[in-house]
């Protein structure tokens, strides 16, 4: 697969915006090639806008794909709910809008859900050494900084998430289990020899 030439985002929230927007830049993809669609504030459950969205944008992906490279990215909270009900959520909004399964060969689509929060994957992916291992997927770290915080921090993430998803790239010993698992869908949307 091409490198694309555009991307598209369904995010839940700012700091996810925020956060896919910086790793997207660092992917190679062009600033004005990045739309991210964040979910109204105040207008109901922000994982719910997103499984919404989805099936209504990955057929966008697909159409598009026909004539040009677009790739898709998908991030949601998991909460308290596991990633894989998450991504069989989001399996089932194509089902529902009678659109085939993604295609991992064909479909430049990657579902990105961190347990709990996109916090979560903040802290594992900006720690260091000894510290990254005390970061558990067991308790929320939404609360655990301020907001000025945790912008310091996301640019930071977004750079470690780009160096960790490449094909050459190893990572840390016993990573987070929603971080694994986002980091093998990456290639989907994004070639790995980046």
């Amino acid at each position: 697969m091409s490198s694309p030439s555009s991307a598209f985002a369904l995010v839940e929230d700012k700091r996810q915006k925020q956060f896919i927007y910086r790793f997207l830049v660092q992917a190679g993809i062009n600033r004005n090639k990045i739309t991210v669609g964040v979910s109204p504030s105040g207008v109901g459950s922000g994982k719910q806008w997103v499984r919404t969205n989805f099936a209504l944008q990955v057929e966008v992906c697909r159409r598009r794909n026909a004539r040009n490279s677009t790739c898709l990215l998908a991030v949601m909270d998991a909460d308290q709910l596991t990633v894989a009900k998450c991504i069989d959520d989001l399996d089932a909004s194509l089902a529902s809008a009678n659109q085939p399964k993604l295609n991992p060969a064909n479909d430049p689509i990657a579902r990105l859900i961190p347990k709990w929060s996109i916090e979560t994957w903040t802290l594992c992916l900006t720690a260091t050494g000894d510290s990254r291992s005390l970061i558990s997927e067991e308790q929320p770290y939404k609360n655990s900084k301020t907001h000025e915080q945790w912008s310091e921090l996301v640019p930071k993430a977004a750079e470690a998430l780009f160096e960790w998803s490449r094909r050459t790239a190893a990572l840390p010993a016993n990573p987070l289990d929603s971080f694994r698992r986002g980091i093998e869908e990456i290639p989907r949307a994004l070639p790995t020899g980046r």
